[in-house]
């Protein structure tokens, strides 16, 4: 493709490309729509959930707003460091997963990431559908898959899109919240409601896994989303935008929950979309508050559907022996994952949901170790110097599988299991911790350590010096 061709590419609403290699002269975008991405798209009612159970679950207000924060930037800086990936290499995040596990071993955590997104596409349909519902004066049903299309078309579009809706997102959102806490905390004052502080060790550390699984989660996508940057964008200013970007967003929301739940005690828990809109009272208020919540939903769905395409996308190309898919296949695959999670929100909306969540949350254990393998290999081991035409060649420089990766990974998960607390599964040595669940700690640092020990004396993997594909004329 010349120069030309490859620039009125960069320009197309439809984005064409899956998971191939993004060529220079297609590199478009700037480090603020990172930051507004991920601003916008924690500033939604399920972080805002996730923070009340901090209080829900026994913490006080001070310590569980600290503990949050705290949770923010140890899981946030695992989050943006594979953001940091992106423009560097131009592809989506779990295709680097073949320089650690092999062509075909990459399948292993690919899969469960397909089930845990989708699962969360799930969840976040109920209670779009809830929204949509109310505002459109229509049934769930309905609404759900009113946003089941929506969700299709926006995925569909591709980055531009996804990246356009952060920043009505992040404006939106914004407004919202500034109306929200205002309304919350009419009559009340900070400094009341900080000095409700009974520090314990258990609800501390609750508080700060709760955040901290909630930004380690969107490691496996992340770099989607800032891969067609500039390759001349410093990493570390990536990782300042992104980094940033869902922080303060989530610390925003989750800060809401936290004072909601202190306030309002029951009448918010269980109830969080009647509670929020309940505080615009009636009219147009609160349909500005539904549609609010329906486009917080709507945002992070669309990230969730489009990070399943592309994990669809790179196993059947390792299969197939591929480059890259069709545009009708990545259309066909985008009907195919919103269908699924769209077809579990109508079957789980009223019961089943809540276990299937629990289920979901367990799936977190067996992402904290493939985040600390791929942080390790990229910038301790292989030091950013990645072969990218190798990993599409099954004969290449990672092969088929990598032993040493997958058992590392195994070891990762397994470490775990006693330290796994979620109404899935509770691990045997979570009672002696208060009911806490540390398994992300324990996933971030035994397999990281691991992993470079058992590969620093193994250089036959790495090249000397990146090799992309444009070098070779492949591009």
């Amino acid at each position: 493709m010349d120069s030309t061709a490859s620039r009125n590419e960069g320009t197309r609403l439809v984005e064409r490309r899956s998971i191939a290699y993004i060529p220079d002269a297609e590199r478009h975008g700037n480090l603020f729509s990172q930051f507004t991405l991920w601003f916008g798209a924690n500033l939604q009612i399920t972080a805002v959930v996730v923070g009340a159970l901090a209080v829900v679950l026994g913490g006080d207000v001070f310590w569980s707003l600290v503990g949050l924060l705290a949770g923010q930037i140890l899981g946030g800086t695992v989050m943006a460091l594979h953001g940091a990936q992106g423009p560097q290499l131009g592809l989506p995040q779990m295709i680097s997963s073949r320089v650690q596990f092999g062509v075909y071993g990459a399948i292993i955590p690919l899969i469960l990431v397909c089930v845990m997104y989708v699962g969360f596409s799930a969840g976040g349909t109920v209670l779009a559908g809830q929204a949509i519902g109310k505002l459109l004066d229509v049934s769930n049903t309905v609404a759900i898959l009113i946003f089941a299309c929506i969700v299709i078309l926006l995925t569909g579009l591709g980055y531009r899109i996804i990246h356009a809706m952060g920043r009505v997102s992040s404006i939106v959102g914004t407004l919202a919240f500034l109306y929200l806490f205002a309304s919350l905390l009419s009559g009340h004052t900070w400094s009341t409601l900080l000095a409700n502080r009974h520090f314990t060790i258990a609800s501390f550390l609750l508080a700060v896994s709760l955040s901290a699984s909630w930004q380690i989660a969107y490691g496996p996508y992340v770099a989607d989303y800032s891969r067609y940057l500039p390759k001349s964008t410093p990493a570390s200013k990536t990782f300042l935008a992104v980094f940033s970007g869902t922080v303060i967003g989530a610390q925003v929301s989750m800060t809401f929950g936290v004072l909601a739940a202190a306030l309002a005690g029951d009448r918010f828990a269980g109830h969080e979309v009647s509670f929020i809109v309940g505080l615009g009272a009636t009219g147009i208020i609160a349909a500005i508050l539904y549609f609010t919540i329906a486009l917080g939903k709507l945002t992070i769905t669309t990230l969730n559907a489009y990070g399943s395409v592309m994990s669809v996308a790179t196993i059947v190309t390792g299969l197939g022996r591929r480059r890259e898919i069709s545009p009708t296949a990545r259309v066909a695959f985008v009907i195919l994952s919103v269908s699924i999670s769209s077809a579990l929100a109508l079957a789980g909306q009223h019961s089943f949901l809540k276990a299937f969540s629990s289920f979901l949350l367990f799936l977190l254990v067996f992402f904290t170790p493939w985040s600390a393998i791929n942080l390790v290999d990229y910038y301790a081991v292989t030091r950013e110097r990645y072969d990218v035409p190798a990993l599409f060649d099954v004969n290449g420089r990672y092969g088929r599988w990598n032993p040493v990766g997958i058992a590392v990974y195994v070891i990762g998960v397994l470490v775990q299991m006693p330290f796994v607390a979620t109404g899935f599964y509770t691990g045997r040595w979570v009672d002696a911790l208060g009911g806490v669940d540390i398994s992300w700690i324990v996933g971030i640092v035994v397999p990281g350590t691991l992993y470079y020990v058992a590969t620093r004396g193994v250089q036959s993997r790495v090249p000397e010096q990146v090799i992309l594909p444009e070098m070779s004329g492949d591009a």
